[in-house]
């Protein structure tokens, strides 16, 4: 088993929907970015969305997200897992980020989304107590894992549900 440390968020100043995943995979952690396995298409549905595809520079393509109003960060801040599976997480050492804070900064954040299943677990388990009264009016949104580990979507249905981000992209 290995202990994980995630990143930190990645929000710009106008920020109006945050993409939470659950916790970067060992290859994302070895590179020092988000998304960073190359069979996980969160950076060719980005492409599609927002012009920030895998063919951009690391972080032009964080830019041109937060240009659109988009701010990425994962629900948690670290925890003991083997491989890069969420099912693999021990939830006995996961460790929530701090969101009371990040919210109160960054009030402009009107949405979030969660990349998966496993974020929208963990956040509403971990960290949606901790932030009603922070962040009372949020809306929520799960959206479908861009992870290789979740082939039972093809990528067509998987950009045409992320393509929400378009309605509400800055």
């Amino acid at each position: 088993m290995s202990h994980a440390t995630g990143f930190p968020p990645v929000p710009g100043p106008t920020s109006h929907v945050l993409i939470l995943g659950s916790m970067p995979g060992r290859v994302s952690l070895e590179a020092g970015e988000y998304y960073a396995q190359p069979r996980n298409v969160f950076w060719r549905i980005m492409g599609e969305l927002f012009g920030a595809g895998p063919d951009h520079p690391y972080q032009e393509r964080l830019k041109l997200l937060m240009a659109n109003g988009i701010a990425l960060w994962d629900v948690l801040e670290s925890c003991y897992r083997p491989g890069s599976l969420d099912a693999s997480i021990d939830l006995k050492s996961a460790n929530a980020n701090d969101f009371p804070p990040f919210f109160e900064t960054h009030r402009s954040i009107e949405r979030v989304c969660f990349n998966g299943g496993k974020a929208e677990e963990l956040y509403r388990r971990r960290v949606l107590p901790t932030v009603q009264t922070t962040a009372p009016d949020l809306l929520y949104q799960r959206l479908p894992s861009t992870s290789p580990a979740y082939a039972a979507m093809p990528y067509e249905q998987k950009l045409t549900q992320w393509s929400v981000l378009k309605a509400w992209g800055g």
